[in-house]
């Protein structure tokens, strides 16, 4: 082998053919692929209990250790890893700032991965070795969805690039057309330093879906509409990939004829901020503003002089709450259920194994809300595997975020909607704005149900930045 690399990283994403391009690597002497190794979910594979004697919660304490097994464990060889933008992020610092990490970018046209995910999620079938036992399904294309997935693809690509600018590297870029090309796959392996070469490539893993993309998805002429705003020519390889967009634009909501736009903070009091200003024009809410780029939100804003544009701000611990029931508690539509067993196993979380029934006591919910808090000060810490989702993120981070492409004129706190938005509204020529309506958290028992001083507590030992940048007190 060469003395250039000591181990490789396959950077991918979920549906880009990166268990097809495992496979063949492995057919090569001396590269040895090890699967998803940072998963936050499992470790290497979903039914494997170690990878190379080190298991997952060992895994999960000490990530290094794993990284340092990897690179001594092969003799005469170099081994490997798949890292997806979500996997353990505490440990992408150090993959990208080693030289001595060989780094393949693997990349397929977003469009094809989104709805092969979504076929994926629809047959359950993830993986085909045998043609005759094909599922067939459709995907339904989900306009904010796709773009809540290219974003966090663009994210990381923008990542990887300049880091790798940044340190004086390069990377192998791999395109998913790629994969079928046996002289790519020798080159890479090459590159790599394996001296064998294949003839052919694994025939094991089959294309699950060759069809066309329009005979694939169900509602073809709403995708097409959809992407027709957005800027095609950037879809399809990296680095040269969409510019970098501020954070979460898609999920602006504009009011239909009032020059007002608001910047949700996930788990905040969205659904009464919309229905206000559905109120404010006496619109139905399927005629307020949406799905937002940044080219469509700056015409928005050239159009509409003197417009206001503000997001609202939820106590840490009731935002936290919020977060929980509907994310984390539930197993819903929307719901995030690998992160959910992720926390039951990894993380000891007391919340039932299904959706919660009536054996489910307040007690429990105290409890199992309160061990959620424990986790949130160390997930955001960057001291677990699991990412550190929109929806418990600091706020003080997420509007940091906002920042990059524009700020809010005006950051309200829920408790003070009734005074402020009224007001923000005749400040854009409204003659009389509505008040607007509290809307209940969705939980089995209310905050105030549970409310005790642990978990105050424990919500300012995780959003002890929000605490202090906004002046929140107790939550009672």
């Amino acid at each position: 082998m060469s003395d250039r690399f000591d181990y490789f990283v396959v950077f991918a994403e979920m549906r880009t053919g990166s268990n097809f391009l495992e496979a063949n690597l492995n057919a090569f002497d001396g590269l040895s692929c090890l699967g998803e190794v940072f998963n936050p979910h499992f470790i290497g594979y979903p039914n494997a209990e170690d990878v190379l004697g080190i298991s997952q919660a060992e895994r999960d304490r000490d990530p290094e250790r794993l990284l340092t097994q990897i690179r001594e464990a092969t003799p005469g060889g170099i081994g490997g890893f798949r890292f997806f933008h979500d996997h353990d992020p505490r440990i992408l610092p150090k993959i990208l700032a080693d030289e001595r990490c060989a780094k393949i970018v693997l990349t397929r046209n977003p469009v094809d991965s989104y709805v092969s995910w979504k076929i994926a999620q629809a047959t359950g079938q993830w993986k085909l070795t045998n043609v005759k036992k094909r599922k067939d399904g459709k995907a339904r294309f989900d306009a904010q969805e796709f773009e809540a997935h290219l974003d966090a693809l663009q994210a990381f690509q923008v990542t990887l690039m300049n880091a790798l600018q940044v340190s004086g590297q390069t990377a192998f870029y791999v395109a998913y057309e790629d994969l079928q090309n046996v002289e790519v796959m020798n080159g890479l392996a090459k590159w790599l330093g394996a001296q064998s070469q294949l003839d052919s490539l694994n025939t094991a893993l089959k294309r699950q879906n060759p069809e066309p993309i329009s005979d694939k998805v169900e509602n073809f002429a709403e995708m097409e509409t959809a992407l027709a705003r957005l800027d095609r020519f950037n879809l399809t390889r990296t680095p040269n990939f969409e510019p970098r967009r501020g954070p979460a634009v898609p999920g602006y909501v504009a009011a239909a004829k009032t020059p007002l736009i608001y910047m949700p903070i996930k788990s905040g009091p969205e659904e009464a901020v919309q229905n206000w200003l559905q109120a404010l024009d006496e619109v139905e809410d399927k005629a307020l503003l949406r799905n937002f780029s940044q080219k469509s939100l700056r015409q928005w804003k050239r159009e509409r002089p003197g417009h206001r544009s503000f997001t609202v701000l939820r106590h840490p611990l009731a935002r936290a709450h919020d977060a929980f029931c509907n994310k984390i508690l539930t197993t819903g539509k929307g719901s995030y259920n690998g992160i959910r067993k992720t926390l039951r196993r990894a993380h000891n979380l007391p919340i039932p194994e299904q959706e919660p029934g009536s054996d489910y006591t307040l007690e429990a919910h105290r409890e199992a809300f309160t061990a959620f808090l424990v986790f949130l000060k160390a997930n955001l810490s960057g001291q677990t595997a699991v990412r550190i989702d929109g929806h418990w993120a600091s706020q003080a981070h997420v509007i940091h975020g906002m920042g990059e492409l524009t700020l809010p004129d005006m950051i309200v706190r829920e408790d003070e909607m009734a005074s402020y938005l009224p007001a923000l509204a005749m400040q854009v020529g409204h003659g009389a704005p509505p008040d607007p309506v509290h809307v209940p958290i969705r939980a089995p028992y209310s905050l105030a149900q549970i409310y005790d001083d642990r978990l105050e507590s424990a919500a300012r030992e995780a959003y002890q930045r929000d605490y202090l940048m906004f002046g929140f007190g107790d939550w009672l």
